[in-house]
């Protein structure tokens, strides 16, 4: 079995949770996911089944949109529920005042990860360093936002946002941040992620109510699941040169691409073209 099926995670299950369901649901070891959700997130979770967690690392810089919910004048130190309340501000921003915030946020920018993340420091993660209360000091990375609008204010100081991001964007730093920006403080009390590359919310699969019947019939097939990539359709006489290293010739092809390899209608690898020659980086034929 090879495939990905998009899954809603709902608030209060892990990640690695999922994981561990959909591999006893289908008695099946080779089971993967395409980016973590925390536990008080819910939404948009890509698992990926047999050969198919190869090409997890091909949508490390895929887009991702959130809903989120921040709200001012007061920061935990995870920047989340979870926390302890770390600080406190008696300025509520006004919603004019936050979308003119917005605009400092578009664009690529650098961004600090939350000391309660899995980023390391010498080998160790950082929230196990935070949670012995020793010091972290997390270098900035640099992210893009690509839309960061308001949807609605939902109370004095809790607003609701559109959020689309590069991957490896932390949400709840968007909204530390902002609060920094508005002279005051900020937590995210809600997420909600509604599209990661091709996959969406509205096409999730209710994880209560998975069944292996279910799971069966609504597997994404890889071609499905790349929808988003280059295509490049060969010969099996190519595929087997291809299979014995041999790279192909091309002058057809952009450099610096990756190409989804296509052979007798079935996707066959992921591929990608150096000086002329293309190669397969990735063997995805069953």
């Amino acid at each position: 079995m090879i495939g990905v099926v998009n899954i809603n995670k709902p608030v209060g299950t892990t990640s690695s949770n999922v994981v561990v369901k959909i591999k006893k649901l289908l008695n099946i070891k080779k089971v993967g996911h395409m980016g973590t959700l925390d536990p008080l997130a819910q939404g948009v979770l890509p698992i990926c089944i047999g050969k198919a967690t190869r090409i997890f690392d091909y949508f490390l810089k895929k887009q991702k949109t959130y809903i989120a919910q921040f709200k001012f004048g007061e920061q935990t130190d995870t920047l989340d529920l979870e926390g302890n309340i770390i600080k406190k501000s008696n300025i509520k921003p006004t919603l004019q005042q936050v979308n003119k915030a917005l605009g400092h946020f578009i664009g690529e920018i650098e961004q600090v990860p939350p000391m309660f993340s899995s980023k390391k420091i010498n080998g160790k993660k950082a929230y196990d360093l935070a949670r012995k209360g020793e010091e972290v000091n997390l270098q900035p990375c640099k992210i893009t936002i690509f839309e960061y609008k308001t949807l609605k204010q939902i109370s004095e100081d809790t607003f609701e946002f559109l959020i689309t991001c590069s991957a490896g964007t932390y949400i709840r730093c968007l909204g530390r941040d902002l609060g920094e920006k508005l002279n005051t403080c900020a937590t995210m009390v809600s997420l909600i992620r509604t599209k990661t590359g091709p996959f969406l919310i509205e096409n999730a699969l209710d994880y209560d109510t998975l069944t292996k019947e279910i799971l069966q019939n609504n597997l994404i097939s890889l071609k499905e699941a790349l929808i988003d990539f280059e295509k490049f359709t060969i010969s099996q006489q190519d595929f087997q040169k291809l299979l014995n290293g041999i790279p192909l010739k091309t002058e057809n092809l952009k450099e610096n691409v990756f190409y989804t390899t296509i052979c007798e209608n079935n996707v066959v690898g992921i591929g990608e073209v150096k000086n002329g020659l293309f190669t397969l980086k990735t063997f995805l034929a069953e």
